[in-house]
């Protein structure tokens, strides 16, 4: 994404700025005296450049990036002139997002904690209208609200903005990129002149500088940018691996590293919940944030996050901006960004408040040349790193398990187990220590202590049976079952009732299971399409639910009923003259694969990966 700035545009970097304090500013006093409570002494150079010309009550076309302290920069000097005697609605925010929104208006209150009366309201869209209009009607001095809930209320009557006299267009460029850029053009409109309008935006692509130039009038024009784009206090580091071992990687980087708060960020709303649910079912307190969620429960959930009752957020880019939570120590980047201004917002959520943090990014083998175009945008290196082996693991889980142990033996009543045990004992002759073995064995079943080392976490170079083009797939598809390669690593092949008489074809197979399952091609193996069914090797550890999904999807008039597939129990459809042949050959690749099922299956609940 382009980041450069017209030649008239005056540009600043934080190391040109004079240092200078607050309270050289003429800010009003009760703003003045909120701000020494918060322990601020100096401006960040936005809020020294922004603050005297909003003062001063001048246009402002600021181009920023996200962690310079912009809110302050527009906050402070318009709680300094409103006049909170009337009760009309003084000031609007627009901003993309209800969880940026709620978080400008929260900034609003506490910047004026020291302003008697001062009334803010927050209107966004997936929450009650009927809190909001009570609100409104009250007469809220500052109303901060997502462009389409705000011309909700324009419409409704119940936002009069005769009185509005100072108009923020707050990330601009994110409300263009979320489509609502008519929707802005349609409240300026709305606001009468004369007025005081600030547009903040990270990037300034043509129609934020159209938007300017009809709305905004003789603007100063400011840009500040750090000389890197990411702060100096996060760690980036980049993991190669392929999309099959993400889940494992990304469950063994958290038992592995020291967290507190982490994000996990994924590209779509259906894989935020898959991820989540997976970690769950891998004993982490996680839980998903996206879109779908109703506004209570979506900050419920970030709620649970500040509070440390989760400590695993899964959530989409459009979900988290503009979250901010102390407690993140870790940004993982489960799938790629879009491009390098999101990779930037979502480290952003770590290392607040000058606390150090660590951001990961998880890149395909094919990938592998994005990394450098992010490293140009951010001006860092990136560290690649391998993932953590086993024996790292393992470590960790032996020292959880003894505290865990000595946490029981001082807290918990034990004396009738030790009676149970000597019991044991004397009827059976076994040791104490096998007794105790044996319960650890039948309390964890399915998810052994230790876990095995991964040959390889990424191939670079794939082999012939795992292309996934629609040529190749047509191809085999023609071949006698005995034919076929077996399942690739991580992989198992199942069956679904659909085949060649239907008319159906690759493509309505592969969309149907990318959509319910929330995969990406390079997750669906080869797909087999025969006379009556068809064969398709899946990810080993999709979860039952996901594989009953899929089987009650319906493609080309039918259900695919997926299940496991084991080639003995299909020869009598084959009918050829080699039957007898085929059949033996059968029999052993379904016990290979018989066995294949069972640790596929152990390996998800366990997060043990297969053995070759």
């Amino acid at each position: 994404m382009n980041l450069a700035m017209p030649a008239a545009m005056e540009m600043h970097t934080e190391s040109e700025m004079s240092p200078i304090v607050f309270t050289d500013l003429q800010l009003a006093s009760e703003v003045q005296l909120a701000v020494q409570l918060k322990g601020y002494t100096s401006p960040t150079p936005i809020q020294a450049e922004i603050i005297p010309l909003m003062l001063a009550g001048q246009d402002i076309l600021a181009q920023s990036q996200t962690g310079t302290g912009k809110t302050a920069a527009f906050a402070l000097p318009i709680l300094s002139k409103i006049d909170v005697q009337l009760s009309q609605t003084q000031v609007l925010v627009l901003a993309p997002t209800r969880e940026l929104a709620t978080q400008v208006a929260q900034s609003f209150e506490s910047y004026g904690c020291m302003l008697p009366k001062l009334r803010v309201a927050a209107i966004y869209g997936g929450a009650d209208y009927e809190p909001q209009l009570k609100m409104l009607r009250r007469g809220a001095h500052v109303v901060v609200g997502t462009p389409g809930r705000v011309i909700d209320h324009i419409r409704r009557g119940s936002l009069n903005l005769e009185s509005v006299r100072c108009l923020v267009l707050d990330e601009a460029d994110e409300m263009l990129n979320m489509g609502f850029i008519d929707d802005v053009g349609f409240v300026l409109e709305q606001v009468p002149q004369p007025r005081q309008t600030a547009l903040f935006s990270a990037t300034l692509p043509a129609p934020i500088r159209d938007i300017a130039a009809r709305y905004l009038i003789d603007p100063a024009q400011i840009s500040i940018r750090k000389k890197t784009l990411t702060a100096d206090n996060i760690e980036q580091r980049c993991v190669f691996v392929d999309d099959n071992l993400k889940l494992e990687l990304l469950t063994r980087i958290l038992e592995s590293e020291p967290t507190d708060g982490v994000i996990v960020f994924a590209k779509t709303k259906d894989a935020t919940n898959l991820i989540a649910d997976q970690l769950v079912q891998r004993g982490q307190r996680a839980a998903a944030l996206n879109g779908d969620l109703p506004q209570a429960r979506r900050q419920q959930t970030v709620d649970q996050l500040r509070k440390g009752q989760i400590n695993v957020l899964v959530a989409t880019d459009v979900a988290a901006r503009g979250l901010d939570v102390q407690r993140i120590s870790h940004v993982i980047n489960y799938d790629l960004p879009h491009d390098g201004e999101s990779y930037v917002h979502r480290i952003g959520r770590t290392g607040r408040a000058g606390r150090k943090g660590i951001a990961v990014i998880f890149l395909t083998p094919r990938q592998r040349s994005k990394l450098a175009v992010i490293e140009r945008l951010t001006k860092q290196t990136i560290e690649i790193v391998s993932p953590p082996s086993a024996s790292k693991i393992n470590h960790f889980r032996v020292a959880r398990f003894e505290q865990e142990i000595v946490q029981t033996v001082n807290g918990a009543a034990l004396k009738p187990f030790e009676s149970l045990v000597q019991q044991v004992m004397r009827a059976t002759g076994l040791s104490a220590e096998a007794i105790a073995a044996a319960v650890l064995h039948n309390t964890s079943p399915g998810r052994p202590l230790f876990v095995e080392e991964i040959e390889s976490w990424c191939q670079s170079r794939r082999s012939s049976h795992d292309k996934t083009s629609v040529g190749r797939q047509r191809d085999e598809s023609r071949r006698s079952p005995r034919d076929v390669a077996p399942p690739r690593k991580g992989m198992l092949r199942y069956r679904i009732e659909v085949g060649r008489t239907d008319g159906v074809r690759v493509g309505n197979i592969v969309g149907a299971i990318a959509n319910e399952a929330g995969l990406c091609g390079n997750d669906i193996g080869p797909i087999e399409i025969r006379q009556q069914f068809t064969t398709v090797d899946l990810p080993s550890e999709l979860p039952s639910d996901i594989l009953k999904t899929i089987g009650r999807t319906w493609v080309a008039g039918k259900q695919l009923r997926i299940r496991p597939f084991f080639l003995d129990q299909e020869i009598a459809q084959v009918g050829d003259s080699s039957r007898r042949e085929t059949r033996s050959a059968g029999r052993n690749n379904t016990q290979g694969q018989l066995a294949t099922t069972k640790r596929g299956r152990k390996a998800f609940r366990t997060g043990t990966p297969k053995r070759k």
